[in-house]
């Protein structure tokens, strides 16, 4: 039997950012608050709080993309921006058949390795 106690199996997160000043959440995290001007230590992210983006979401709009770059295995893709409860706004890969603005989703983020590169981690939006 393999022992795969030695490897890291952590799902992929994306981050989001908290000022611990006056509690305005962000994604991306800017380098200073907009609203209180605390300004956030990229390495240490000193002052600054961070949580994992996902969860129930709003789909705001979508487009379907036909004209993939190189490395893509897929005839298009669906893209979707949309709104978390926080009132956040993320953009990401949509996994829904019709989709349509205003549609209940659940945000999940994965590890893509389509395009050539380093693998990144991507929203995915699903249908619950």
């Amino acid at each position: 039997m393999i022992d795969f106690s030695m490897y890291d199996f952590k799902e992929p997160k994306i981050k989001a950012y908290k000022c611990e000043k006056c509690g305005t959440v962000y994604y991306p995290a800017p380098m200073i608050c907009k609203e209180c001007h605390s300004r956030r230590d990229p390495v240490t992210d000193k002052h600054w709080e961070t949580f994992d983006l996902e969860g129930p979401c709003e789909l705001l709009a979508w487009t379907r993309l036909w004209n993939l770059p190189e490395g893509y295995n897929r005839k298009f893709l669906l893209f979707g921006i949309v709104q978390f409860e926080n009132g956040l706004r993320a953009s990401g890969r949509l996994e829904v058949e019709k989709p349509a603005t205003g549609m209940r989703l659940v945000a999940t983020v994965e590890e893509s390795d389509e395009r050539p590169g380093k693998p990144v981690h991507v929203f995915v939006f699903k249908q619950d």
